[in-house]
């Protein structure tokens, strides 16, 4: 169960952020095998000074629709895993809402199960074994 955050500049349509958050669910459950029904995403919107960006490094050029996507997720994905996501996710958002791949930045970080409670104040490897 990965969670998302989404950075992006203030101003944007619903349908914008909604096909968006879309595509990167459905990014998710292409590569990483999620299970459909788990989507836990956070979209922040950011004015212009807010979110600082380099437009030309390792890419670019970047523009006003930089597109920031932090992936937190519990189990660790290969590197060719991780890549097939990159490229499912720059594909998709090409498609709709049609954001350039020059725009789209991608961070996946893994955490130990130990570091999640789900729900209840519980780390998720004793709910786990709760009946």
């Amino acid at each position: 169960m990965p969670f998302v955050r989404l950075s992006l500049r203030r101003g944007k349509s619903r349908d914008y952020l909604r096909a968006v958050s879309d595509a990167v669910h459905q990014a998710l459950v292409d590569a990483f095998r999620i299970p459909p029904a788990d989507r836990f995403q956070a979209i922040h919107q950011h004015d212009p000074e807010e979110l600082v960006f380099d437009r030309d490094y390792m890419g670019g050029p970047r523009s006003d629709d930089f597109l920031l996507v932090c992936v937190t997720g519990g189990k660790p994905r290969d590197a060719e895993t991780k890549q097939a996501f990159y490229r499912r996710l720059a594909g998709l958002l090409a498609e709709s809402p049609g954001l350039r791949p020059e725009d789209l930045m991608v961070i996946v970080q893994t955490t130990d199960i130990a570091d999640w409670s789900f729900s209840n104040g519980i780390a998720a490897p004793l709910a786990e074994a709760k009946p």
